[in-house]
């Protein structure tokens, strides 16, 4: 890949990270309720859907997705389904403060798990691969070495964003302490999560 077309496409790369979604609903959750490090795991979880989504777009099943409605709403609901679960988990959760020192709410594993549910379960992202990655490949040069420069720039950058995302919010929203603030928090959070969830069921495959 040329230096030119590298660095267009990391920014690209950041205006996807940059571009409000799941991921940074759930970057900034995980560090209101549970600190920066922890933010972290879940965020390391994300990168490794991240990669999963790239691979398949590497592998060509990004064009079974965007050829079959069936595969398609499958994968689309399942993770609406998940959005929406995690939306009502955090509506519905205590409204504690947060205390840095506390024992985290989740495990590590589940909170990496979380993570990677978040980007693994979501086909728009594949849909959206398939119409931005490929402008950036050169089909006369080896593929691998580019796929692999792509998937280390995209993770790269969404490292960067989702890692600020999360340190705002422990930084900021952690300082919150009455019970109503916090109830009040945890409820926006859950709407947005909800939300992401209904602009994901209204997504549709191109014709």
């Amino acid at each position: 890949m040329a230096l030119t077309v590298w660095l267009g496409f990391v920014v690209a790369a950041f205006v996807i990270s940059l571009s409000p979604g799941a991921g940074a609903v759930y970057a900034m959750s995980v560090g209101m309720r549970q600190g920066y490090r922890r933010a972290l795991v879940g965020i390391a979880g994300m990168q490794l859907g991240l990669a999963l989504q790239l691979l398949v777009v590497a592998v060509g099943l990004g064009a079974l997705l965007a050829a079959s409605t069936v595969a398609f709403n499958v994968v689309k609901w399942c993770g609406v389904a998940y959005l929406v679960w995690l939306g009502w988990q955090q509506f519905r959760a205590e409204a504690r403060a947060v205390h840095m020192d506390a024992a985290p709410a989740t495990s590590a594993s589940a909170t990496f798990m979380q993570g990677f549910l978040v980007n693994a379960s979501n086909p728009k992202a594949t849909i959206f691969f398939l119409a931005v990655v490929p402008p950036f490949i050169d089909a006369a040069r080896p593929l691998a070495p580019q796929y692999l420069a792509i998937m280390g720039t995209l993770v790269a950058t969404d490292l960067i964003v989702m890692s600020g995302y999360a340190l705002l919010a422990a930084r900021v929203l952690r300082m919150l302490r009455e019970p109503h603030h916090l109830r009040w928090m945890n409820r926006a959070f859950g709407a947005l999560f909800m939300a992401a969830g209904g602009l994901l069921a209204a997504f549709k495959r191109s014709a």
